[in-house]
């Protein structure tokens, strides 16, 4: 009788240790499914097989797992990167986890030139560029770079970059054809000159060789000044402004803080010239190619960002105009009515020669586009 109760009990001994090693056992693959947080949050364990994993069944079913590559002109802080990483927590967002965007900054896969190819060739994904690397495969590209054409009012060039047909719909398809797609186009903030010779008229620019990106109807625009161009990477800018093999350069104010060129530049013109325009751009087959749930969100998360960039590059304009004039050796020159008003007489024959002599451009394009300015400003 005692032996049969000790062989008994350590039966249900045994049996009872079975028990809990596989409770515990289904316990660690609840949480190997991706159920995390206390009990408390989750319910019961019913509840928490019901719970995240089916959160987590409904992202991959309704989202493939996929990665996307996002290539940038603009260093980690700056306002092209940052829109890259805001842009790429709310794809992760939308599709529970299933897409996430990896955010490169500049260098990481090459120059401009370079990236701009790359995303053609669907090396990459997505991009953030400038239309002024651009200009030589898609000449209307080039309309970015013609002086007082746009607004010096910040709000009026945030309404044109969003609603214009010309650019949205006109533009778009022609850089299609280059499977390129601008998905958007925005503004980082006005342009401001920087040189060693205070500019305060058209001719203070006479023998001047000032940097540009590759377009010729850059080229035109400061010829009609007086000076001469020379296209660089801005990677070589720095150097090239220090040894003084350029004299002048133009960027947004936010960027000539960051890259530090105020540090070779005695002055710094504001002068309402022209904004620097950034594109969201997409390979066109890439894009193309997309289940319709992923490109809605896409274009949803696109949109969105446009007036919250319009916000992030004020703040950094703001901020790196105030940092250059407390750092002190650089001084800000800021154009009036009359000093605008002589500069946008100066390039009126470039705007001409854009419209009637640069080989492939649409005069027609530039026309609906002017109309479409002439509409927000008034004028």
């Amino acid at each position: 009788m005692n032996i049969f109760n000790k062989k008994y009990l350590l039966m249900l001994a045994s049996i009872f240790a079975l028990s809990l090693l596989l409770v515990a056992c289904g316990g660690g693959d609840e949480g190997d499914s991706g159920s995390e947080g206390s009990d408390e949050e989750s319910g019961s364990d019913e509840e928490s097989d019901s719970g995240s994993s089916e959160g987590s069944e409904e992202a991959s079913g309704d989202f493939e797992s996929d990665q996307w590559r996002m290539v940038t002109e603009e260093l980690q802080g700056e306002v092209q990167f940052v829109y890259a990483q805001e842009f790429a927590k709310r794809i992760e967002e939308k599709t529970g986890g299933a897409i996430t965007v990896e955010a490169l900054e500049y260098g990481a896969l090459g120059s401009e030139t370079d990236q701009a190819q790359l995303l053609q060739q669907g090396g990459v994904e997505l991009a953030v560029m400038s239309p002024g690397f651009t200009g030589g495969q898609v000449p209307d590209g080039q309309i970015f770079s013609m002086h007082y054409l746009f607004p010096t009012d910040q709000e009026q060039i945030h309404q044109i970059l969003k609603d214009s047909e010309a650019l949205n719909t006109d533009l778009r398809e022609k850089y299609e054809e280059h499977s390129i797609s601008p998905l958007a186009y925005w503004s980082e903030g006005q342009m401001a000159w920087t040189s060693n010779t205070a500019i305060k008229s058209p001719s203070d620019w006479e023998g001047l060789n000032v940097r540009v990106q590759e377009s010729p109807l850059m080229r035109e625009s400061y010829a009609a000044y007086g000076a001469t161009v020379q296209s660089l990477s801005w990677g070589e800018l720095y150097t090239a402004l220090d040894r003084e093999t350029v004299d002048a350069q133009e960027n947004p104010i936010f960027f000539i803080e960051s890259a530090s060129f105020n540090e070779v530049q005695d002055y710094m013109m504001i002068s309402g010239h022209n904004n620097y325009v950034a594109m969201t751009t997409a390979n066109t087959e890439w894009y193309n190619g997309l289940d319709d749930n992923v490109k809605a969100v896409v274009d949803e998360t696109v949109k969105e960002l446009q007036d919250w960039v319009f916000d992030e590059q004020k703040k950094q304009n703001e901020a790196g105009l105030q940092a250059i004039k407390d750092e002190g050796s650089t001084e800000v020159i800021e154009f009036d009515e009359d000093q605008i008003a002589e500069f946008r007489e100066a390039i009126q024959p470039v705007h001409e020669y854009y419209r009637e002599e640069v080989e492939g451009i649409d005069p027609e394009l530039f026309d609906k586009l002017k109309s479409e300015i002439e509409e927000v400003t008034g004028e």
